[in-house]
């Protein structure tokens, strides 16, 4: 039987453990399959500053290839995580943003940095 998503947050409040095969898809699993990824977590931090160009992008993560840098960006995109605007102009314009959705996301990012910063500092 699956369990409906105030099911989890009940369950964990009052102190109970969840096990993923509790669900038709783990919750961890799906928020990996959707942030998870070599620069996709990156990526969502690096616009968190605000809105970026492509190559702004690709100089903040310069150990990225602009094809997995296009890739990331279309996934984010595709997951309603990032907005890409096109200006028609020529040479294109094209700049990257947060949506609400992937400014929910932040919260997350955030606690992401600062583990890696404590462990680091291990």
């Amino acid at each position: 039987m699956t369990k409906s998503l105030e099911e989890p947050i009940k369950a964990m409040d009052a102190g109970s453990t969840l096990e993923c095969s509790d669900y038709v898809e783990c919750p961890v699993e799906y928020t990996l399959k959707i942030i998870g990824g070599s620069w996709k977590s990156i990526l969502l931090y690096r616009l968190m500053s605000g809105t970026m160009r492509f190559n702004e992008l690709r100089r903040s993560c310069p150990n990225i290839t602009q094809r997995m840098l296009t890739l990331q960006l279309r996934d984010l995109e595709e997951h309603g995580l990032v907005h890409r605007k096109v200006y028609a102009e020529v040479p294109p314009k094209v700049e990257y943003s947060l949506t609400d959705k992937g400014r929910s996301v932040l919260p997350i990012i955030r606690m992401m940095k600062e583990w890696g910063e404590e462990q680091r500092q291990l």
